[in-house]
């Protein structure tokens, strides 16, 4: 990364301890070597074990009304005892909500709320946009990879910011880059937004330690995501059978090379590997959601139009916030859980400052 390049720990650091004001003290490594099987089979997930319940708090909520203007602010306000600290600046929301029927709106009116893209992207940066393009059997309109515009608003977006370049990436587990980039209309919408589509070569990935890890002491990590000035993590929200959910955790498995070692325990790993990759920028894509099925899906009476977009810098928030658009608690998914155990963010959706924002 270059002397312009944003320093992930110290820009992300306000995300690990903004629940209770104190830092969540990281989990002790483990000290033995983690062998890494050659094999494709995954195992079952291991459990994670859900920490204590945070302390209760009750911030007022205000519910938007059937008479309520189309496009209405809706702001839970953190406890006084949490500050939101750096580095959310001053008026910005921690975590924002946008919903609305046009993705390109709601992604930038996500951004907007959490101050803006110019607070991510400097002049002459070198962008990686993240989305989920695991496979290259469906269309975008079954929701198994992120939503073509909401990936080209993000591309127009860092570019207008003043970003050097803005490539997008990922690493299919199911046909070939190639015909995966332009089976999910990805490629085709980042094109006309001025990105590159990369194709993630083997012969750039590069084994790396993993400081902070638990479970995964080490992993084959794609370089450049790791070199990058800014790193944009864009899932789409969906089921699956493993994690119980692709989120932002669970997309950052795309940007390692062998994810049969992951099996094993797969919520605490998957909090390794963020621990090192550290997005800057989570962008959840939940236009159309996933409920059934997943990863790939395949069937339309699976999606649910969910007409939302969530945004932080915060992964685990905005994972956390995520889990609710199926019914469930960030406490279900265990990378959620392991990810907050880390100090990699919080998952206490009380704590923090959240806008939503209905277009």
């Amino acid at each position: 990364m270059g002397e312009k390049g944003v320093d992930r720990r110290g820009f992300l650091q306000g995300a690990t301890a903004l629940a209770l004001g104190t830092v969540i003290a990281s989990c002790v490594p483990r000290a033995a070597s983690v062998s890494q099987p050659t094999g494709a089979g995954p195992t079952p997930e291991a459990t994670t074990a859900v920490p204590t319940p945070l302390p209760s708090r009750t911030p007022a909520v205000v519910e938007p009304s059937p008479t309520m203007p189309a496009e209405t602010e809706v702001t839970i306000e953190p406890s006084p005892s949490v500050s939101v600290g750096e580095p959310t600046p001053s008026g910005a929301a921690y975590l924002a909500v946008a919903r609305g029927s046009d993705p390109e709106t709601i992604t930038q009116r996500a951004i907007a709320a959490i101050g803006g893209i110019e607070r991510f992207v400097k002049q002459g940066f070198d962008v990686i946009v993240k989305p989920n393009i695991c496979n290259h059997y469906h269309t975008p309109e079954y929701a198994s990879t992120t939503n073509p515009e909401v990936v080209a608003t993000l591309v127009r977006m860092c570019l207008g910011a003043g970003a050097k370049r803005v490539r997008v990436m990922d690493f299919p587990f199911a046909g070939t880059a190639e015909t995966a980039y332009a089976r999910s209309g990805i490629e085709e919408a980042v094109k006309r937004a001025g990105g590159q589509m990369e194709l993630m070569a083997r012969m750039r990935y590069e084994r790396r330690e993993i400081p902070d890890g638990v479970d995964l002491k080490s992993c084959d990590f794609y370089q450049p995501i790791l070199e990058a000035d800014l790193v944009i993590n864009v899932p789409i929200a969906k089921h699956h059978n493993l994690a119980r959910l692709t989120l932002g955790g669970k997309n950052l498995m795309g940007v390692i090379l062998d994810r049969s070692q992951m099996h094993r325990n797969l919520g605490q790993r998957i909090a390794d590997i963020t621990s090192l990759v550290r997005p800057q920028l989570t962008v959840v894509d939940a236009v159309r959601i996933l409920v059934d099925n997943g990863p790939t899906g395949g069937n339309l009476d699976d999606v649910k139009q969910a007409n939302t977009v969530i945004a932080s810098h915060d992964i685990v928030a905005a994972d956390a916030y995520a889990t609710t658009l199926f019914g469930l608690a960030p406490s279900d998914i265990s990378y959620v859980v392991a990810s907050a155990r880390m100090g990699l963010g919080t998952m206490d959706l009380d704590s923090i400052k959240t806008v939503e924002v209905n277009v």
